[in-house]
């Protein structure tokens, strides 16, 4: 995890739970009209804070791979046992957003017969994420990846990782425009251990359609798509 969520929320309502301190609507270059099947390389919304309060920007689920990293799927996650150092750390430290959810899928069963788990809690979601600028196939564009770590709400029955969640306050601390030093980083992985495992124990899931299984085909606009199967 996080391989697909679902962010149904318009802009109006991510504004309310999101950027009510800060930002100006003005400066948003794309508005949302919300998904209930975001897949990789997909667009979402995400919330950050450059200084001038927050804003909500419409960006890519994808990260570059270094060139050392074999071709294959995209990077849409980043563990948060490896953001200290290395790959992650200068995102870590300067680049830190909020990745708004309605919820997340998760698969059980074998290839070609899996059965879609919908996760949700009591209303938005906010998962910690990275944002950067990078150049994709020639185009200089805003991606994001989501923080996962391992599972401690509903999901551990179906997968072993999970969306590192941010409380209210924790959120506050995670999109302050601070560069983090070795210290700042140190509390910063204890104010998302400690976040998460608070959020973790409101998660619930049920089985929904397996229509959400093929990412190519399913409908991003249909509610259906949530809703508990029959």
């Amino acid at each position: 995890m996080c391989g697909r969520f679902a962010m149904d929320a318009k802009t109006d309502e991510l504004v309310r739970e999101f950027v009510a301190e800060g930002g100006n609507p003005v400066d948003w270059w794309k508005s949302w009209h919300g998904s209930y099947s975001i897949a990789p390389t997909d667009d979402a919304p995400v919330v950050r804070d450059r200084g001038e309060g927050r804003v909500l920007e419409v960006v890519r689920w994808d990260w570059q791979k270094p060139p050392s990293r074999p071709k294959g799927a995209p990077i849409i996650n980043a563990r948060i046992e490896k953001l200290a150092t290395g790959f992650w750390a200068p995102a870590f430290t300067a680049s830190r957003c909020v990745v708004p959810m309605r919820g997340y899928y998760e698969w059980t069963g074998e290839k070609g017969d899996k059965t879609p788990h919908f996760l949700h809690g009591n209303g938005l979601l906010a998962a910690a994420g990275l944002t950067w600028s990078m150049d994709v196939r020639g185009e200089h564009v805003r991606c994001f990846v989501v923080i996962t770590s391992e599972a401690r709400d509903a999901g551990g029955e179906v997968h072993d990782r999970m969306p590192v969640f941010l409380t209210p306050d924790a959120m506050d601390t995670w999109l302050e425009p601070v560069k983090l030093d070795r210290g700042g980083r140190e509390n910063m992985l204890a104010t998302l251990d400690g976040s998460s495992a608070v959020v973790a124990a409101t998660i619930e899931r049920y089985v929904v359609d397996r229509k959400v299984n093929n990412s190519r085909t399913v409908d991003p606009d249909d509610p259906t798509v949530i809703q508990r199967a029959a």
